[in-house]
């Protein structure tokens, strides 16, 4: 018999099938696409007021046009500046407030913050507000006596008013723009300069330099852009030789105190010396006046008693000689008595037992080593 005829195909009546399965029930029935289509239509149309005909239609053409000439509205925050682009093209600035322009795309509006002072870190990211994490690739920089410093610092920039043209349609993305500028200019800064200078007393010198680099690339890209900070926020040299750079630090430091210690001693010894080498001078100054005084009193002195020996020879050769035996015997304790003198014999010699010097005491005499017994 064919399997065809037998009720329940081949398996026979009330068949489960060959894994003990019943027949398969036919499922839900796929919805047509036309059908799905039509009922789509059908609730359109009960949306629409089509009772009201082509009135309705108006009505809700002037909603539509209302709508869009709404959307003209825009608002400018106090640290923005309105700028309206009328097809693209530059048409007006507006002031902040709610402001409007005719509706898209007729012209847009953009609201850079051209009054608002933008802060960009380089070789460090603040995670939170509070937590920093450094960024070798941007902070790690070659020193121009081929050393390694780690410099983090920061940039502050805003748009300059007078060229919003300029910041909205010559540079795509500013704050990158301004980052990879100022991290180029901190670049060049650095190569030109030795580690040491960098890390003491040059961060005034090195943000200036980098701030003027910077503001110079960013005119000559008409960026539109004002560069009025660049701040160090750290200069350090990198962490594997951190240690070793401080104990050079501190070395130097010991150095400059040393020196300015000796330095202080100088100013105080020098002027002493100097004042004492002054004294003596002044004194060698004040005998020779003496000396060269006396020599021209004795000269002059000389030669006015030759005038008066030759004036009077004898009675000056007379007073010469007195003179000279009082100067050779006034320091003498002898009295001389000329015996030959007329009138001398009449005088009475005595002894200066007042003058005479004091009789010295013997010396005692030393003892005999082993005396006698």
């Amino acid at each position: 018999m064919p399997w065809s005829n037998q009720p329940g195909g081949p398996w026979g009546s009330g068949s489960r099938g060959p894994w003990g399965s019943g027949p398969q029930s036919q499922g839900p029935k796929q919805p047509d696409l036309e059908e799905f289509l039509r009922r789509g239509q059908d609730k359109l149309r009960g949306l629409l007021p089509g009772n009201l005909g082509g009135r309705g239609i108006a009505v809700i053409a002037l909603i539509l046009i209302a709508l869009w000439g709404m959307s003209g509205f825009f608002k400018v925050e106090p640290d923005e500046v309105g700028v309206v682009l009328r097809f693209g093209k530059f048409v007006r600035e507006v002031q902040p407030g709610l402001n409007y322009h005719l509706p898209y795309p007729i012209e847009t509006a953009l609201t850079p913050p051209a009054l608002r002072v933008n802060r960009i870190n380089i070789g460090f990211d603040m995670r939170g507000g509070a937590t920093m994490r450094d960024v070798p690739e941007e902070s790690l920089m070659l020193t121009g006596d081929e050393n390694i410093v780690d410099v983090d610092f920061s940039v502050f920039w805003k748009v300059d008013p007078t060229k919003i043209g300029d910041y909205l349609f010559n540079i795509q993305n500013p704050e990158a723009t301004v980052k990879a500028v100022a991290e180029s200019a901190m670049r060049e800064v650095i190569g030109r300069s030795n580690i040491q200078a960098i890390l003491t007393g040059a961060r005034q010198k090195i943000e200036t330099a980098v701030q003027q680099s910077m503001q110079k690339t960013l005119d000559d890209y008409g960026a539109g852009v004002v560069v009025p900070q660049v701040q160090l926020q750290k200069v350090d040299p990198p962490m594997q030789v951190l240690d070793a750079f401080r104990d050079v630090q501190a070395a130097r430091s010991d150095l400059e105190r040393l020196q300015n210690e000796a330095q202080t001693y100088a100013n105080q010894v020098v002027p002493e010396a100097r004042g004492r080498a002054a004294k003596i001078i002044q004194e060698a100054e004040a005998y020779r006046s003496q000396v060269v005084a006396n020599a021209k009193g004795q000269a002059s002195r000389f030669t006015q008693v030759y005038q008066q020996y030759k004036n009077a020879p004898d009675v000056t050769r007379q007073r010469i000689y007195l003179e000279t035996m009082e100067h050779i015997f006034a320091d003498s304790d002898k009295t001389i008595i000329d015996t030959g003198t007329q009138g001398a014999s009449g005088v009475v010699p005595y002894l200066p037992l007042g003058n005479l010097p004091p009789a010295k005491a013997p010396a005692p005499k030393a003892e005999q080593s082993g005396g006698n017994q």
